[in-house]
């Protein structure tokens, strides 16, 4: 039985903070823009994690 190592998730968390924040920052809203960025790396994540099940 072979056995697949699982996807990592934290990618697009880590990629959401930053690219959120930096979008936040150029509008004004850099903290605003981050907690965006974390919701939506973790939905990603969520998805790649639900996909690998």
């Amino acid at each position: 039985m072979a056995t697949s190592s699982p996807s990592a998730g934290g990618m697009p968390i880590a990629i959401g903070a930053i690219v959120g924040a930096a979008i936040g920052f150029v509008f004004g809203e850099a903290t605003p823009g981050f907690l965006i960025g974390i919701a939506l790396g973790i939905a990603v994540a969520l998805l790649i994690w639900w996909r690998g099940r």
